[in-house]
């Protein structure tokens, strides 16, 4: 093949120095550094002063940024893009900047160290070593750090299932943050939710719930969402962004207790990337399976045929999927 007819490598460079693209965006949220634009600091040496780093250092990470269209520049001044007003400055009140913590910590990229060998197993070695592992401390920083990100979600199920006044009781299984059962909590002032998750992680979901004015009405079961003893008698359980841990029979044996848990009748709540049958779109929803390969034992995203099948194995009807304003996908089973 002629050197002249050959495809540009620039897609392989790009995605070789992906890693480099993740650091530039926590070191500037890091930095403040969006929101000092967005307050008029426009210029490197403005940026610079503004938030205490080196002019050439803001010079360079800026003009990585926009090659990266997170930022623009003209006559040697850097604008916000909508995205990076949107989402990384802190004047806007969709804010989600502190997600860095989480998504970009050094404990998420060691998962993907050992890549190879997941791909060559299918997995992780066992459940011991991956982002599962009992009371692992992962789930503590994302409890603080990813509520931001799953508030739009949450107010899409309070819209699908927190309507009306009357007694409703939540079970919110891996409750994380605790956004998802305290947001119906608020939209319901009858609503009671009860949040299972490790007991570290209950305790920032407790904090939540405080700062929310719905302690009074969330209690807390710590443990293993697969062990512990949930109770019964619920109209609604939550089960969000939680099956993709686990292969499609765990997945439904989890959804089995989940149902025996509820009033006939009761609702189950998903929350999933949900890819489209050819497993490659959408882009974030379709890619997220490779998270799961790198850190767990036999997680994936699954398509919505995929939870159907594990909900209705489960017992669940009236099986319907729900857009968001997000990459995930709302499923609603009715036991």
């Amino acid at each position: 093949m002629s050197i002249y007819a050959m495809p540009s490598p620039e897609l392989v460079f790009e995605s070789m120095f992906a890693y480099q693209r993740s650091a530039a965006v926590k070191a500037a949220v890091e930095l403040d550094l969006f929101t000092a634009i967005d307050e008029g600091a426009t210029h490197p040496s403005a940026i610079a002063q503004r938030v205490n780093a080196s002019e050439r250092g803001i010079r360079i990470l800026c003009d990585y940024l926009t090659v990266y269209r997170l930022l623009s520049k003209s006559d040697g001044a850097y604008r916000l893009v909508p995205e990076s007003a949107a989402f990384l400055s802190k004047k806007s009140p969709v804010y989600l900047g502190s997600v860095a913590r989480f998504l970009v910590m050094p404990e998420m990229g060691k998962y993907m160290d050992t890549l190879p060998d997941a791909v060559r197993r299918g997995g992780v070695e066992d459940t011991g070593r991956s982002s599962v592992a009992p009371d692992n401390p992962i789930w503590v920083e994302f409890a603080r750090s990813m509520m931001p990100m799953m508030v739009p979600n949450a107010h899409a199920i309070a819209d699908l299932v927190a309507s009306g006044q009357t007694l409703v009781k939540v079970l919110d299984i891996a409750a994380g943050h605790g956004v998802f059962g305290i947001t119906i909590a608020q939209r319901n002032p009858n609503a009671h939710v009860v949040a299972v998750d490790w007991k570290a992680v209950l305790a920032v979901a407790e904090e939540h719930a405080q700062q929310a004015g719905v302690l009074a009405r969330y209690r807390t079961i710590p443990g293993d969402a697969f062990e512990v003893d949930y109770g019964t008698g619920y109209d609604i359980a939550l089960v969000t962004n939680f099956l993709h841990h686990y292969d499609a029979p765990t997945c439904t044996s989890l959804l089995k207790k989940v149902a025996g848990a509820l009033k006939p009748g009761g609702q189950v709540v998903i929350l999933e990337f949900v890819p489209n049958p050819d497993r490659v779109s959408p882009p974030l929803a379709a890619a997220f399976s490779l998270t799961m390969l790198a850190d767990t034992v036999g997680g994936d995203a699954y398509t919505l045929a995929e939870l159907t099948d594990q909900l209705t194995r489960a017992g669940f009807r009236d099986i319907a999927a729900h857009p968001t304003p997000t990459p995930e996908t709302i499923v609603i089973g009715r036991q």
